[in-house]
């Protein structure tokens, strides 16, 4: 981390208590008017010099259509009564929506603070013009207070607050941050996550006017008034659908409350569904809505393709195949397990990858250090759960590998959105076996696009696999969920997936059960009404019946052997009275 950094009070956890001290050095002079030497597509938005000055540093000359949407509602109106605008957004990962907050936040910031400063010298030369007019000496200016040392701790006000749901992205929002304000003349930005030492954390909160921070570390200083929130006059919830999976609904209540006087609130996530719309009705006043793109939009320049695996081994030989390629620069496998990802990652290192684990389990110090080493080129492949398929931004990361698929469709759309970051071409590649076929549906059905299912020369399946379906037969439809048929999705029940039925044996289903014993296919669940004429019967030497009577109900089934002679009895056969407790 470079000393612009430390300047601006984030200091790395290698850092040792006596270096965060010696950085409360007196501020400099702010730059002079900034002039960019190229046309600047950030200038007519009105932004300050010293904001314009580090997005030209970090080499961005025209706002991306989120910045571009997002930043001049997101300012300051020149209605003092209209006040601020609150603020929903839905963009895809890599998008810049990072920047499309902080500038406008930021800017904010340096224009009260720069008002708090005038106004104080206003009133230090009048107080000296008064006192000179009388004969007094003039007074002295306040002695400058060291905010790092321990002794001057107190409770931190900022004025701006950035909640995330996991803390590889609090970190790389903090580090944004830090980027945007090394020009800023006194604006501090502090990062508060779990798993770092307290006392450090309480030393960068001294002074902080921007915190980025996880919900649970917060309210932790919080209730130990090491922070007071009353203060707060901006609230970005940054990606908000992970922060409902991760179970943080009590603490974005909590939050809201604790700064119900703020004055603007703007919340990201990846969809406007409606557990989102229920959360901006609770925390929000008459939001704006700014879609920038649709599921079907999502990684245009992101390549995907689908490989189809007989067996977990199968698989396993099918990322040796594509992690031998020389294409790639740095690479992400995700996992769908911390036991899978450990397990994983030691077999690569043991095939001769740079492979490193990164999942929740670890301690976070672990995890700066390994995500240190990915950003520094050290790490080749880096073996993760979901914990790290938001906040990552390593424009080196050329691929992207799905072996385990996620829970939640959306999901993979953030997994994949590692690669391909600010324009860049990105190729996605995910491994499926039969049982993941549901899963990949779902995908589907979500971005509304199909997979292109690819074989490896020498590595080609010997099952017989779903076809992907055509576009149109989930133009219509949402993602499924809780599903209990495939014929959801709007394929006939006989279609199969693109075609009729493999074989049983081909399928791959389990061959251990008789036909007449799974869920009481003979008298009941599932096929009450009797068999449907010319249906191919199970059992050899089956006569299926001509009159198609209806049958009547049998409740009580023969006894089968090793259950102790018991008989089965469905609940509503047999009526039993009401006996009321004593």
């Amino acid at each position: 981390m470079t000393d612009t950094f430390a300047v601006q009070g984030d200091f790395s956890p290698a850092e040792s208590f006596d270096t965060a001290l010696s950085l409360a050095a007196p501020a400099v002079d702010a730059p002079e008017q900034f002039v960019p030497a190229a046309p600047n597509g950030f200038l007519k938005m009105g932004l300050a010099p010293e904001l314009l000055q580090a997005v030209a540093d970090m080499g961005f000359t025209q706002p991306t259509p989120v910045q571009e949407q997002t930043i001049p509602l997101a300012m300051p109106s020149d209605d003092e009564a209209a006040g601020f605008t609150d603020l929903m957004v839905s963009s895809q990962t890599g998008s810049g929506k990072t920047a499309a907050f902080l500038l406008p936040m930021l800017h904010t910031l340096l224009k009260q603070r720069a008002d708090a400063e005038a106004k104080s010298r206003a009133d230090f030369e009048r107080l000296t013009a008064e006192a000179l007019a009388k004969g007094e000496p003039a007074p002295k200016r306040p002695k400058r207070v060291d905010p790092t040392s321990s002794r001057n701790f107190k409770a931190a006000t900022p004025g701006a607050l950035i909640l995330c749901p996991t803390r590889e992205l609090a970190q790389q929002v903090s580090h944004d941050a830090i980027d945007l304000v090394r020009h800023c003349r006194g604006l501090r930005v502090a990062s508060i996550i779990g798993g770092m030492p307290y006392q450090l954390q309480i030393a960068k909160l001294q002074n902080a006017d921007l915190v980025v921070a996880t919900p649970g570390r917060l309210l932790d200083l919080q209730r130990s008034m090491q922070i007071k929130l009353d203060k707060v006059q901006f609230l970005v919830v940054d990606e908000a659908d992970r922060m409902l999976d991760l179970g943080f609904a009590d603490d974005l209540a909590e939050v809201n409350k604790l700064t119900i006087e703020r004055k603007q609130t703007m919340m990201f996530s990846a969809t406007f569904a409606s557990r989102i719309q229920q959360l901006a009705a609770r925390v929000m006043r008459q939001p704006r809505k700014i879609q920038i793109d649709n599921p079907q939009e999502k990684h245009v320049n992101i390549k995907q393709v689908l490989f189809w695996a007989d067996s977990p081994q199968h698989k396993r030989k099918m990322l040796d195949h594509w992690l031998r390629d020389t294409t790639i620069n740095q690479a992400i496998v995700f996992a769908s397990t911390q036991i899978e990802c450990d397990g994983l990652a030691n077999d690569l290192q043991q095939a001769g990858f740079d492979a490193v684990a990164l999942h929740g389990a670890l301690s976070q110090g672990l995890r700066n250090r390994r995500l240190m080493a990915l950003r520094q080129g050290h790490v080749q492949v880096l073996v993760a759960t979901d914990v790290a398929a938001r906040g990552i931004d390593v424009p080196t990361i050329t691929h992207v590998f799905n072996y385990g698929l996620p829970m939640k469709a959306e999901d993979y759309t953030h997994r994949i959105g590692r690669t391909g970051r600010a324009g860049r071409d990105g190729l996605a590649i995910t491994f499926a076996e039969f049982r993941d076929r549901r899963k990949i549906f779902d995908i589907e059905a979500y971005s509304k696009q199909t997979f292109k299912a690819e074989v490896i020369p020498g590595l080609e399946p010997q099952q017989r696999f779903p076809a992907s379906r055509p576009a149109g037969s989930f133009a219509e439809r949402g993602p499924r969920e809780n599903h209990s048929r495939d014929r959801k999705f709007g394929a006939p029940r006989t279609s199969g997936f693109g075609g009729n039925h493999a074989p049983r044996e081909e399928r791959g289903f389990d061959q251990r059960r008789g036909a007449n014993e799974g869920y009481g296919r003979k008298a009941g669940f599932g096929d009450s009404a009797g068999r449907r004429e010319g249906f191919a019967p199970r059992n050899e030497g089956f006569a299926p019946r001509g009159d198609f009577a209806p049958r009547a109900p049998s409740f009580a089934k023969p006894a089968k052997p090793g259950n102790g002679g018991k008989v089965f009895v469905p609940r509503d056969a047999k009526k039993r009275p009401y006996k009321p407790a004593n």
